[in-house]
């Protein structure tokens, strides 16, 4: 197991942050993350990063939801036990919507969340390193990664979080696995 050094710094306001990521964005530094309290509008094009694909895993959950509900009550009611009921036909397409419904949902709805985890390295027994617990209350956080960075670069990342109005500037040690 490595290390890894963080130098972070703490803001009161999203707009400084929003500020922060733009000004340092222009001067070319490389952020290793930011961390927000609940979502910023605007952060993710800021940070440059792209725009997640879970909508399409989600789709093709749903699809397969769709297809396994619709699949099987077909086989079951015209192949397996095709017995009339209510006046129904065997293949009565409308008396399938509710239950296609449900299974569309449900296979989506857990297929993402199971993907989500995934991506993220996230589930049972993960237990993920955080900088600062007021990350998760009311703080904004831009992480810089100074592993093996030279003291006249901590300086300059040190200046640059407080010119941008960071209220804290400290530096953790995390592990890495």
């Amino acid at each position: 197991m490595t290390n890894k050094k963080i130098l972070y710094g703490l803001y009161n306001d999203e707009e400084l942050l929003l500020d922060a990521v733009d000004t340092a964005r222009a001067a070319h530094i490389d952020i290793w993350d930011v961390f927000t309290p609940f979502p910023v509008h605007g952060l993710d094009p800021k940070l440059g990063l792209a725009e997640s694909r879970l909508h399409i895993a989600g789709f093709v959950y749903g699809l397969i939801g769709t297809l396994t509900a619709f699949l099987s009550m077909t086989w079951i009611f015209t192949r397996d036990w095709p017995i009339i009921f209510g006046g129904k036909p065997y293949w009565s397409v409308p008396a399938f919507i509710p239950i296609t419904f449900e299974l569309t949902v449900l296979f989506a709805s857990i297929g993402m969340v199971v993907s989500f985890y995934i991506v993220n390295g996230q589930g049972p027994g993960i237990v993920n390193p955080v900088l600062d617990d007021r990350i998760t209350d009311d703080k904004f956080c831009i992480a810089f990664d100074v592993a093996g960075a030279s003291d006249e670069k901590l300086d300059n990342l040190r200046d640059f979080l407080s010119r941008t109005g960071a209220s804290e500037v400290n530096t953790k040690v995390l592990p890495v696995r």
